[in-house]
């Protein structure tokens, strides 16, 4: 099993993740895990933020000599900003006068659709800051440190994932899955849109300058692909066990996102089965998948059937809604008052569609490693190996046809 766990808030000294169950013998570096970070800062509509981190993992423990031990992964990603919070995030109670940074004040006017309200009904804090530095999406930079494990993983295997942007506020491509998937895995890393129509692009780039002149926020939805995912990864016999269902929580658990949908998503609903169910059919030269000698016309089904892997790529959106810091805020409440107030603002996004669809890479890598070792699952990378070669000639033979049956 392949898990990890998250600390850190926002504007503390660090966020820390633990990756635990990576298999002895796979290569690690921090600069296997710098790109993904460096692209999660990136995106047209980003805030101020983005230009004062630049974040980078430091390994602290469960790597020696560039490969994993076996042991748990801890890595640090230091926040820069922390020396000008210093005083109001010290964990100290009394802070020392040598703490640097403003004193700033407690936050009481919660924003809408943001976690402060709930959070602070549900512990009971006082000071919505104490909500608000954990719930931040500055959190999902950790995810991403360990996505980019699970994603070194997968690579050995021939597991590609990327992602690209399908609509920001309200500006779409047409059909994304008439999208090559070579066509998303080819998208430049510094793309600040990422979406493979350029005049698209370009309008999605106006609808981020028209909401940041009127002191709003737009959200978007983003595709994240993979490619060579063997057949067989997941589970049709327990509910918990099926990977659509892994993949929706994974997904659901990023900051904003409101919904998931795999291949045709909510267009299965508005199609006769005809024109959902994919036709399987010989493979003619080279297979759509990883199925040897079958292949699917299309993949409306996003790559699972069953809950199950089925060696077509795996499609899946994610619909994000805008962020909820408005620079014109919406009505709220001072809750040590209750008196009608706008809300608090904090320094923002405008948009942060393409980071965040850096994060759902990282989301799917971390569920589909997880997938892997369940299946092929050993201590060490060498036995997992051989597990996938014995597997992939077991397939073969599989379908391979039957004495008489030719």
């Amino acid at each position: 099993m392949l898990r990890f766990h998250t600390a850190g808030e926002s504007h503390g000294p660090a966020l820390v993740v633990i990756v635990e169950g990576t298999p002895a013998g796979l290569p690690i570096s921090a600069d296997l895990i710098l790109p993904d970070l460096r692209r999660r800062q990136l995106g047209y509509g980003r805030g101020r933020r983005m230009a004062i981190e630049q974040d980078s993992a430091e390994i602290l423990s469960g790597v020696r000599r560039g490969h994993a031990l076996g042991s748990p992964i801890a890595l640090l990603i230091r926040n820069r900003d922390w020396s000008n919070w210093q005083h109001t995030m010290s964990a100290d109670a009394d802070p020392a006068e040598s703490a640097t940074g403003a004193r700033r004040g407690a936050v009481t006017r919660p924003r809408p659709g943001h976690a402060d309200l709930a959070g602070a009904l549900k512990y009971g804090h006082r000071d919505l800051r104490d909500v608000l530095e954990r719930a931040s999406a500055r959190e999902t930079a950790a995810r991403v440190a360990a996505g980019a494990v699970a994603r070194a993983l997968l690579a050995r295997y021939g597991v590609q994932i990327s992602s690209h942007i399908i609509e920001i506020g309200g500006e779409a491509i047409s059909d994304p899955l008439a999208v090559a998937p070579a066509r998303i895995h080819a998208l430049p890393p510094d793309d600040d849109v990422r979406c493979v129509d350029a005049g698209v692009a370009q309008r999605m780039r106006a609808a981020i300058d028209r909401a940041r002149e009127a002191g709003d926020t737009v959200g978007g939805a983003f595709e994240v692909i993979a490619t060579g995912v063997p057949p067989g990864l997941g589970s049709y016999i327990a509910w918990d066990r099926k990977l659509d269902g892994r993949l929706a929580q994974a997904f659901m658990s990023i900051p904003a996102i409101k919904a998931v949908g795999l291949g045709l998503a909510t267009g299965v609903s508005r199609r006769p089965g005809s024109q959902v169910h994919d036709e399987i059919v010989p493979a003619e030269g080279t297979a759509s998948g990883t199925v040897p000698g079958l292949a699917r016309p299309t993949n409306h089904a996003g790559g699972l059937e069953g809950g199950v892997t089925n060696g077509e790529p795996i499609r899946a959106t994610a619909w994000m809604k805008p962020i909820s810091t408005l620079m014109k805020p919406l009505r709220s409440v001072d809750l040590e008052t209750l008196a009608p107030s706008q809300a608090t603002i904090e320094r923002s996004d405008v948009c942060a569609v393409p980071a965040a669809a850096v994060v759902g890479e990282a989301m799917m890598a971390l569920v589909l490693a997880d997938a892997v070792l369940e299946k092929f699952g050993a201590d060490s990378v060498a036995e997992i190996d051989a597990a996938w070669l014995r597997y992939q000639a077991t397939l073969s033979a599989r379908l391979a046809p039957r004495p008489g049956q030719a």
